[in-house]
C-alpha cells in the first residue's frame, strides 16, 4: 500500500556510473524539488501512527466487551465490601475467561493496562482516575468526551486521556453526583458536588453543553500548606507573613480577594493556622474544601433545591444559623450573594477575626463588589450607609493573583482605614513589584513595603506583636 513512498533500490556497485546529464537552465529549482518522493523516514511516521491508533481502537473495543462481561458476572452488591486485591483478582479472572473465549491474545502490558482501566471503571471514575492520582495536576477540565485539559504549574495542557463517547462521560458524571445525593439530567443540566477525596466538582450536560458535557474538577490538596510553605514557594515575603500573623492573631476581619484559580482558598487555609486553638470557628461553604488546622471547627455546607424546587439551604441560611451557635470566628469560603449582608453584620457584632473570599481583580474592585452584592440583595440603603458598613466591618484585603507565567502571588495587602466623606479610605501596606520578564517569559519581581506604617500598629503592640517599622520600608529593585 505504501510502496510508492519507498525509495528505489540503489544500483549495484558493479554497474557503470551513468553519464552526467545537464539539467535545462530554464527549469526552476522549486519544480525539481516538488517532484521528489517523500523519504522513507517521513513515510514511516504515518504508518506507526496508524498502527497505534488501530491498537488503541482495538483495546477500546475489547475493554467495552470486558466491561459488559463484568457487569454480568460481578456481584455489584458486594463490591463496596470487597478489598482492592480481591476485586483486582476477580476482574483479572473474568477478563482472562472472556479473552480466552473470544480467542483474543494480548501481551502482558496491554493486559495489565486493561485490568487497571476496568478496575477504575468499577471502583473509581474511569479515565479521570489516572489524572486524579497525578499529584502534578491541579485542575481537570473536560470539554466533551474527546478533549480533557489539565493544569500543571498554572499552565493548561491537553492530556491524552479520553472517554469512549458521550454516554461513557455521562455515566461517570452520574456516578459522581449520585454518590452525594444529587442528580443531573436535561431538566437539571448543571450540578456542584464534592468527590470522595474532597475535590470540587462541577458539571453541565447537554442540551445546555452544546458539544458534549463540560466538567471541571478542582483537586483537593492532600498536603496542608502553611505560611512557611507559601513563603518558600514565593507567594509572599517573610515580612508579609509576619504582618499577616499579627493581623489574624489580633482578630482583624480579613477578605482574600482574587480571580479564579489565584489561590484564595489556599491563602485562607494558611491564614487560619494563626488562629488560637481555644477559639470556636464555624465555616460555611458551597462545597467544603477548607482545611482548617484547629481542633474546634464546625463545618457547614449549603445545599441546592431538589427536583421539586424544595429543600434548599443557602449560604445565607447557614450564616444566620451560625450566629446562634456561639462562634468566635466565622469563615465563609466565598461570599458572592445576599449573604454578604449577614457576613458584614457578623464582622460588626462581636465576631472579630472573621474571614471570607471574594472574586475581584484588586482591593478597590473588591470593595466595589461588596457594594454591588449588597445592592443586588434587594436591600435599599443609601450608598454612604453601605460604604460605612463595609468600612467598619472590613479591616484588611489580601489580593491574590495568578500572573501570566502561571505563578500565584499575593500582589497586595491593603488596609481599610475608614471613611473620607462618601469614599472608603484605604492604604496599601505591601505589594509585589514587577520588574520584567526572563527570556523564558518568567516574571521578575520582588515584594516590598510601601513605606506606609500599619494603621493597626498599636493594636498589634497591645496584643504582643510589636512589629519593627523596618518591615514597612520600600525595597529597591536589584
Amino acid at each position: 500500500m505504501f510502496s510508492k513512498y519507498k525509495k528505489a533500490a540503489p544500483a549495484p556497485k558493479s554497474a557503470p556510473a551513468p553519464a552526467p546529464v545537464e539539467m535545462p537552465k530554464t527549469k526552476p529549482v522549486e519544480q525539481a524539488q516538488s517532484l521528489r518522493r517523500p523519504s522513507q523516514k517521513a513515510a514511516a511516521r504515518p504508518v506507526v501512527e496508524d498502527k497505534e491508533r488501530k491498537r488503541k481502537e482495538r483495546l477500546g473495543e475489547i475493554k467495552l466487551e470486558l466491561h459488559r462481561a463484568l457487569l454480568d458476572n460481578l456481584n455489584l452488591a458486594a463490591l463496596e465490601s470487597a478489598t482492592e486485591a480481591d476485586l483486582r483478582a476477580e476482574i483479572s479472572s473474568i477478563a482472562g475467561e472472556v479473552l480466552e473465549e473470544r480467542g483474543i491474545v494480548l501481551n502482558r502490558e496491554d493486559r495489565t493496562t486493561l485490568t487497571q482501566e476496568l478496575y477504575d471503571e468499577v471502583r473509581g471514575l474511569g479515565p479521570l482516575e489516572t489524572l486524579l492520582q497525578d499529584d502534578t495536576v491541579n485542575d481537570i477540565l473536560v470539554n466533551g468526551p474527546q478533549q480533557i485539559f489539565v493544569e500543571r504549574d498554572g499552565r493548561l495542557e491537553l492530556s491524552d486521556v479520553t472517554f469512549k463517547d458521550e454516554k461513557h462521560l455521562l455515566r461517570i458524571i452520574d456516578k459522581i453526583v449520585s454518590a452525594v445525593g444529587r442528580r443531573v439530567d436535561e431538566s437539571n443540566p448543571y450540578v456542584d458536588a464534592r468527590l470522595a477525596d474532597g475535590s470540587r466538582f462541577n458539571a453541565m450536560v447537554p442540551p445546555i453543553a452544546v458539544d458534549g458535557s463540560l466538567v471541571s474538577i478542582r483537586k483537593f490538596k492532600k498536603d496542608k500548606l502553611g505560611i512557611d510553605d507559601l513563603v518558600n514557594f514565593g507567594a509572599f515575603s517573610e515580612e508579609m507573613a509576619a504582618y499577616l500573623q499579627a493581623a489574624v492573631a489580633c482578630r482583624l476581619n480579613i477578605i482574600v480577594s482574587g480571580g479564579t484559580g489565584s489561590g484564595k482558598t489556599t491563602t485562607l487555609n494558611a491564614l487560619s493556622s494563626f488562629i488560637d486553638n481555644a477559639e470556636r470557628i464555624l465555616t460555611i461553604e458551597d462545597t467544603a474544601e477548607l482545611q482548617l488546622q484547629q481542633i474546634h471547627v464546625g463545618r457547614m455546607e449549603s445545599r441546592p433545591p431538589n427536583v421539586e424546587g424544595k429543600g434548599e439551604v443557602s449560604p445565607r441560611d447557614c450564616l444566620k444559623n451560625a450566629l446562634r451557635m456561639r462562634p468566635d470566628r466565622i469563615i465563609v469560603g466565598e461570599t458572592r450573594g445576599e449573604e454578604v449582608i449577614d457576613m458584614l453584620q457578623a464582622m460588626n457584632t462581636g465576631h472579630d477575626g472573621s474571614m471570607t473570599t471574594i472574586h475581584a481583580n484588586n482591593p478597590r474592585d473588591g470593595v466595589a463588589r461588596l457594594e454591588n452584592m449588597i445592592a443586588m440583595s434587594g436591600i435599599e440603603m443609601p450608598i454612604k450607609a453601605v460604604r460605612s458598613q463595609i468600612a467598619s466591618a472590613v479591616n484588611l484585603i489580601v489580593q491574590a493573583s495568578r500572573l501570566q507565567d502561571g505563578s500565584r502571588r499575593m500582589t497586595s495587602i491593603t488596609e481599610v482605614t475608614g471613611m473620607e466623606g462618601d469614599v472608603i479610605s484605604m492604604q496599601e501596606i505591601f505589594r509585589f513589584q514587577r520588574v520584567g520578564l526572563t527570556p523564558d517569559n518568567k516574571i521578575i519581581g520582588h515584594f516590598t513595603g510601601t513605606g506606609v506604617r500599619s494603621n493597626f500598629s498599636e493594636r498589634f503592640r497591645l496584643w504582643g506583636y510589636d512589629l519593627p517599622p523596618s518591615i514597612y520600608e520600600p525595597i529597591a529593585a536589584e
